[in-house]
């Protein structure tokens, strides 16, 4: 049974749990996170809790030491396996919030609350995923969604995919777009070098591979041309001529990449939202990325765009960005400047009092 979210049925406090929050190792979904719980506290309109794991490195919060957080697989495993088998310590804190928010997607524990949970994606659905990994969010993920009063999404493009895969009802569904940080992310003076950037991890979705080959014929017009590559994972000795890595870079170092690059090359074949392009815009570097999941719903007439199944459509667009760098450069702030972390915040807070009113009916 879900508990009311107040006497009077209007909600005045959420929590956010980041309980399954690892420092380092989500990409976007910790951005998003660590954005969202700033913004909110920073400026929302509610009190909230921000629940966090006993680990170095996490937001500002609400520790919860019955969690036995661990940055290993095995100890994350075992501890969301606790967590779940033996929820009422945890829950009892978490219930201190008349609704709870799940930004990371997984609903540990349950609560006999309202709570609204984020999707990213639904990648392990739509895309070849290693077996284990696939199961877990079967049953983790999918389950949290199906179960949760409320769904965030950051697109409409997941917003159909999970009403579709997932059979939640649209009428369930709120999609938040992401934002970015405009403090950080702007256009600087510095001079554009010869080389290509593509910040992401060594994932297959994020597919290096095809885009190598393309980057060769690229070299073959523009011999002086590089490409470098963000992110940990990657084996610099078995990455081809042109090709450096330059491993996980701060933040500030990611910018300075961006307004230094030619361009930024996103060869993705799936994407709930695309944060690195639309970061790349907000600095004013031509962006050149695939038109698969999210990404033209997100980066709209400010990108080239292009078929990341297809090396010669990649080194096509790629091409075309280079050569319409100028424009690019000017098209992309405009652009990134209509997605903030504030607004993000806005949008939740409508969620969350969604949340409230359809538990109390």
């Amino acid at each position: 049974m879900v508990a009311p979210p107040s006497e009077s049925g209007g909600l005045t406090r959420v929590g956010l749990s980041l309980l399954t929050l690892v420092p380092g190792i989500s990409g976007g979904s910790e951005t998003y996170a660590r954005e969202l719980t700033r913004a909110l506290v920073a400026g929302g309109e509610l009190e909230y809790r921000v629940f966090v794991p006993p680990l170095a490195g996490v937001p500002p919060g609400e520790v919860v030491p019955e969690y036995r957080a661990g940055r290993s697989m095995p100890r994350r495993f075992a501890a969301m396996g606790l967590a779940a088998a033996h929820p009422g310590p945890i829950r009892r804190r978490l219930e201190t919030a008349e609704a709870l928010h799940y930004p990371l997607t997984i609903a540990l524990p349950e609560v006999r609350r309202p709570y609204a949970i984020t999707v990213h994606d639904i990648i392990h659905h739509d895309l070849p995923f290693p077996r284990a990994e696939r199961l877990f969010r079967l049953a983790a993920y999918d389950r949290s969604v199906r179960r949760a009063t409320l769904v965030i999404v950051p697109s409409e493009y997941v917003r159909g995919r999970v009403a579709d895969r997932l059979a939640v009802p649209p009428g369930r569904i709120r999609v938040s777009l992401h934002g970015i940080d405009h403090e950080r992310f702007t256009p600087g003076d510095e001079e554009r070098e010869p080389f290509l950037l593509y910040p992401a991890r060594p994932w297959p979705h994020k597919n290096h591979e095809r885009l190598f080959e393309a980057f060769a014929w690229l070299r073959d017009e523009r011999p002086e041309l590089r490409l470098v590559l963000t992110g940990v994972g990657h084996d610099a000795a078995s990455l081809p001529p042109g090709v450096e890595t330059l491993g996980g870079v701060p933040t500030s170092e990611l910018v300075s990449l961006y307004r230094r690059a030619a361009a930024l090359v996103f060869p993705s074949l799936y994407e709930g939202f695309g944060l690195p392009p639309l970061e790349a815009l907000a600095c004013g570097c031509p962006v050149a990325s695939s038109d698969a999941g999210s990404l033209p719903e997100v980066l709209g007439d400010a990108a080239v765009l292009f078929d990341p199944g297809d090396a010669s459509a990649i080194s096509a667009g790629v091409a075309e960005a280079l050569e319409r760098a100028d424009e690019l450069s000017a098209l992309g702030p405009p652009r990134a400047a209509a997605f903030t972390w504030e607004a993000t915040a806005r949008a939740h807070d409508e969620v969350y009092a969604l949340a409230g009113s359809a538990s109390s009916r």
